[in-house]
């Protein structure tokens, strides 16, 4: 069985800030982490690597610049047999569907894969595009959402958490799921998986290896672009009322709160 697990190197702060004359994150000068939700994705991977130990090779895809080497070491450390980072100046400023270009393309080249597995949506996008958009483009069933995830003979049973309730599915491989957090308790790594990653080669993929011409990549190859950048701004209208005013302080919480249809 070959699993292949789609990680993201993602900004370790709330303090994203963005270039408004490109409409892209700015990531330098900021620490760098595996997207969280893409870890439950490789503690799956792992898990049915334990469960099929023979044959079984779980591969860990990442594209991004030249340190997200770093976020693939990591994850060799966590148990992954091999690591490849997808860089390229032609991929910046990708939107999630030449991304997805990018992605279905390395795993066509390092396939077959049975299984593909991918973090709901990552902290520095919360679109959750980019796994659905790789299954469209390499024309294989797809779920999201997923808490519960079994074998199932010749695919796999999963067990969606959506809005209302649970909606449970079997999909024939090949497949590709997108994790939630609820799904596992993703490991911590191991010294012996530390000085594995430290010593292991990851190559590394540009657009030529891949077969994607300039245009499909990048800002020229994304569907969509950022044209505008707002930031939210908080206001606040306070009332006061002091101590011999707190009758009439709460009747006005009271009043408010029915305007608003609360009470």
């Amino acid at each position: 069985m070959k699993i292949a697990v789609l990680i993201k190197q993602v900004p370790d702060t709330d303090d994203v800030r963005m270039d408004a004359e490109k409409g892209t994150m700015v990531r330098e000068g900021k620490g760098a982490i595996v997207n969280p939700l893409d870890l439950n994705a490789l503690q799956a991977a792992l898990d049915l690597k334990e469960l099929l130990p023979e044959g079984t090779e779980v591969a860990v895809l990442s594209m991004g610049p030249p340190r997200a080497h770093e976020a693939l070491r990591e994850c060799l450390s966590m148990g992954a047999d091999r690591g490849i980072l997808l860089t390229d100046r032609l991929f910046a400023g990708s939107d999630t569907w030449a991304t997805g270009k990018v992605l279905a393309a390395a795993i066509e080249k390092e396939g077959p894969f049975d299984l593909i597995l991918a973090g709901e949506k990552a902290t520095d996008g919360e679109t959750g595009q980019v796994g659905p958009e790789v299954a469209a483009l390499l024309d294989i069933p797809f779920s999201t959402y997923v808490s519960g995830l079994t074998l199932a003979g010749g695919g796999v049973e999963v067990r969606r958490t959506v809005e209302g309730g649970v909606q449970r599915q079997r999909l024939p491989f090949p497949c590709l799921l997108t994790v939630l957090h609820a799904l596992n308790d993703p490991t911590m790594p191991t010294l012996r998986g530390k000085k594995r990653a430290r010593r292991a080669e990851i190559p590394s993929l540009g657009g030529a290896d891949l077969g994607l011409s300039p245009h499909e990549t990048g800002l020229e190859g994304s569907a969509t672009r950022v044209v505008k950048i707002g930031y939210p701004t908080l206001a606040r209208n306070t009332e006061m009322y002091g101590e011999g005013r707190l009758d009439e302080g709460i009747e006005r919480l009271v009043a408010i709160l029915r305007e608003r249809a609360v009470l």
